[in-house]
């Protein structure tokens, strides 16, 4: 039941993607690919950070009965990578089959960690090695038919999203995201030395 829902929020989430996708051509080929690629590892590489800053206990906490815990969330992007690409006409390492319960596979921290990188490695390279010709190509995805290029959007989309949702679930377990902390850390550096070189 809740991977339904959740699998049918992400075809749900896809049928936005052709009212923006029509400006793509401004952005002009390659660049364009090279851009969602960027935007996607914004966010995935956060998600890996995250996911690695979290402890190992905290993986099943939820927020609420009927959610996925925060392993779950991690696996649900990884399901995503893989499943996008698949309909853009890439073979996963993964069988379909499984794929479609991914996100209960496992709750080792260790393997779900390298299964994000694997899976963000699988997408930015799908979405890098798609010729600008193939585009414009209409797939099917779980009923809605699109460009592979508002897929592509899609799956970028979709890391932001989660990222958002694992940000509160670390929030809300006192866990301060690594970019954060690093960017409180500097300030407070900053703040020293310039106390310091006042002479106060």
């Amino acid at each position: 039941m809740k991977r339904s829902l959740g699998l049918g929020l992400l075809a749900a989430a896809a049928l936005l993607a052709p009212r923006f996708a029509s400006a793509d051509d401004a952005a002009g080929g390659s660049p364009l690919r090279a851009e969602i690629v960027a935007n996607m590892m914004d966010a995935g590489s956060k998600v890996e950070e995250l996911a690695g800053a979290v402890p190992e206990k905290k993986y099943a906490w939820r927020p609420m009965k009927g959610v996925r815990s925060f392993g779950e969330v991690c696996l649900h992007v990884c399901q995503a990578n893989y499943l996008i690409g698949m309909f853009a006409g890439a073979t996963p390492p993964v069988a379909k089959e499984d794929l479609m319960k991914m996100d209960k596979m496992t709750a080792d921290k260790a393997k779900i960690g390298q299964m994000l990188k694997d899976s963000y490695a699988f997408a930015s390279k799908v979405i890098s090695d798609t010729p600008d010709s193939d585009l414009d190509t209409m797939v099917d995805f779980f009923g809605n038919k699109m460009t592979k290029r508002s897929m592509f959007l899609v799956l970028a989309a979709h890391s932001h999203e989660h990222l958002g949702q694992a940000i509160a679930y670390s929030r809300s377990n006192g866990i301060v995201p690594p970019w954060t902390a690093r960017e409180m850390e500097a300030a407070k550096k900053a703040a020293a030395e310039k106390k310091n070189g006042s002479g106060m």
